[in-house]
């Protein structure tokens, strides 16, 4: 197996995992509304918006077109919500586990961010 067929297969995965967070946005949306900092108005229409913006990443990853444009708009997306819901959160939090919890979520926020922009940065 070559280079560029394992970037092709890790590029798919990588969109298959954000199809599946974007149906937790849609199956949770209620319960994910509620992680939305009050100062951001209209939480829910904020959860079905990321839910539609991580589907039309992943779509641009499979069909392999727009692939740059996706990728950075969609590292700058999860680096957002990493600094305006996640860290916050873990700042916030008054329990421990939901401290560790918090952290979790803004460190895989981090790294996916970070795998966005370097997808977005090599096509």
């Amino acid at each position: 197996m070559n280079n560029n067929q394992i970037a092709r297969i890790s590029l798919v995965l990588y969109a298959l995992v954000l199809l599946v967070f974007a149906s937790g946005h849609f199956a949770n949306a209620a319960k994910m509304s509620n992680a939305i900092p009050s100062f951001i108005p209209g939480a829910l229409f904020w959860v079905y918006l990321t839910g539609v913006a991580l589907i039309l990443a992943a779509i641009s990853f499979i069909i392999n077109k727009q692939v740059r444009l996706a990728g950075l708009l969609l590292g700058t997306l999860l680096l957002i919500f990493a600094l305006l819901v996640h860290l916050p959160g873990m700042i916030h939090a008054s329990e421990d586990l939901i401290k560790w919890q918090s952290m979790g979520d803004l460190l895989r926020d981090l790294a996916m961010a970070a795998g966005a922009f370097y997808i977005g940065s090599k096509n």
